[in-house]
């Protein structure tokens, strides 16, 4: 059976930076349409670790993140559900003095932004935090940061948006976008055809494709984060943990289970897909005991992996194409995308509606890959010769004043 949509926003990729924007949009008045090729947020969005942190952050993302860091506390106005969010703050550890010099470094560069962060020594971290091994020099408190449950925010967010009146499409994968006149016509599924005259890429691992189909190569690889949970404990870790250079990240729900990562699984025959490894699971939990004593007898009853989209500066795609009016880009988290997604969102629909947002986002111009152009993009899609932070014009097509 065909059919067919006539919408003002088409968004590519049901995660939840697709999701929040697709709600966000929806809430200023605008007809959207979610499509993704499988389940909203059963990809990275849904299978991640579900840290909601801010510390650690490159300094151009925390403008972005301090918007998202205002959205997580109103969860349950704004999709119905809590979604678990804890604010238990994050705390992370030093293993040498060159891992304290680098957290005491990062305190100083972002002392501005809000943060808060508070740098703990040795003493102070065994009176306050006893249940983590002596053998750690110190740590960086982020009070304000916390945790969350990504299967609930996930589908929460794309829930509350079929909800507003989203058109949420699953199961329909976009097998082509054109530029048709003043928009966008895209095929998708079986028999199901839209028109659009926006197009927003959130593909996630997949949003390369679209971008170089618009003369927009970009250097996306793969990840493959992988995770534990343990049994459910008595109550152990008061906080989110991660550790300065990497290695393990460890929280506990308050059923008592604990989510640990730290490694990679093994991708599939198909990429799109992908295997937790033995060795690494017990890499994981073998240093996970390490630091946390009381967890060297937890048994590990989960373990699952997904695909996410990397960039080779760890940070994001997200603005206009330099090469098609009305595409816009939001993909390659790199594995740091739960937190910043509600802002993400918020961001996007500010492009929509008025060509501009007031959070900063040039560090994420995708024009940053950009070689001089050999060839104009085909025949078949409109381009302009802008820059990335030239947008369109706003569209205001059944937007609320």
């Amino acid at each position: 059976m065909s059919r067919h949509l006539d919408i003002d926003v088409a968004i590519v990729g049901g995660g939840l930076v697709g999701s929040s924007a697709a709600l966000a949009l929806r809430n200023m008045g605008f007809d959207v349409a979610l499509l993704d090729k499988g389940f909203c947020g059963a990809q990275a969005s849904g299978v991640n670790y579900g840290g909601v942190r801010r510390q650690g952050r490159p300094r151009e993302q925390l403008p972005l993140s301090q918007r998202a860091h205002a959205v997580w506390p109103r969860l349950k106005e704004l999709i119905g559900i809590d979604g678990e969010f804890l604010r238990s703050g994050h705390l992370k550890l030093a293993r040498s003095e060159a891992d304290m010099a680098s957290l005491e470094a990062y305190a100083a560069e972002v002392a501005d932004q809000g943060l808060d962060l508070e740098l703990i020594g040795h003493n102070g971290l065994r009176e306050r935090f006893p249940w983590i091994d002596g053998s750690i020099l110190g740590a960086s408190l982020c009070a304000g940061d916390g945790h969350a449950n990504p299967r609930l925010v996930s589908a929460g967010f794309a829930s509350a948006a079929r909800r507003a009146g989203v058109h949420v499409l699953e199961n329909t994968p976009v097998a082509g976008i054109t530029r048709n006149g003043e928009g966008f016509a895209l095929e998708a599924g079986t028999g199901t055809t839209l028109t659009a005259a926006i197009v927003i890429n959130s593909a996630g691992a997949w949003a390369d494709r679209f971008a170089a189909d618009f003369g927009e190569p970009v250097p996306l690889t793969r990840i493959y984060p992988s995770m534990i949970v343990t049994e459910p404990l008595p109550p152990v870790m008061t906080v989110n943990i991660g550790i300065e250079g990497g290695g393990i990240y460890a929280r506990q729900v308050e059923r008592g289970n604990c989510v640990v990562g730290g490694e990679r699984a093994l991708p599939l025959a198909d990429p799109d897909f992908s295997r937790p490894r033995g060795d690494g699971a017990l890499a994981i939990m073998n240093r996970t005991a390490e630091v946390f004593p009381a967890l060297r007898h937890a048994q590990a009853i989960r373990f699952w992996s997904g695909t996410e989209a990397a960039m080779p500066d760890r940070n994001p795609v997200i603005g206009f194409s330099g090469t098609t009016p009305g595409l816009i880009h939001a993909f390659g988290f790199t594995g740091a995308g739960f937190q910043i997604a509600p802002g993400v969102g918020e961001v996007l629909a500010e492009l929509v509606r008025d060509g501009r947002t007031s959070t900063p986002i040039e560090a994420f111009s995708i024009s940053r890959f950009s070689r001089p152009a050999t060839s104009r993009p085909d025949q078949h899609r409109t381009s302009h010769g802008s820059g990335a932070d030239q947008p369109p014009e706003p569209h205001n097509r059944g937007a609320h004043s």
